[in-house]
């Protein structure tokens, strides 16, 4: 599992109430990243993302500007170590 990687993402602005978890899980499944997405209490979404590099990086790239009607302030990424996590859901 080595060519796996995995990041833990916090996305900050109008992300909640636009689709953007659903969304989130069609990217995945699309780019081939296991993980989960779900909104949080304080106004985030937060996700776990698991893949090789190129996947997650598409997958990163698409959430910098997240579905039609979200406003991405910003985007919080940190490197973990992959799980071994299999399909994509929405908490």
């Amino acid at each position: 599992m080595t060519d796996r990687e995995a990041r833990d993402v916090v996305v900050h602005g109008e992300v909640q109430g636009v689709g953007f978890r659903y969304s989130c899980h069609r990217e995945a499944d699309a780019a081939g990243v296991d993980g989960w997405v779900s909104n949080e209490h304080d106004g985030t979404v937060r996700a776990h993302f698991e893949g090789s590099r190129e996947a997650v990086d598409r997958l990163l790239s698409w959430v910098a500007h997240g579905p039609r009607g979200a406003r991405v302030d910003r985007v919080e990424v940190d490197e973990v170590e992959p799980d071994g996590r299999s399909g994509f859901h929405v908490r």
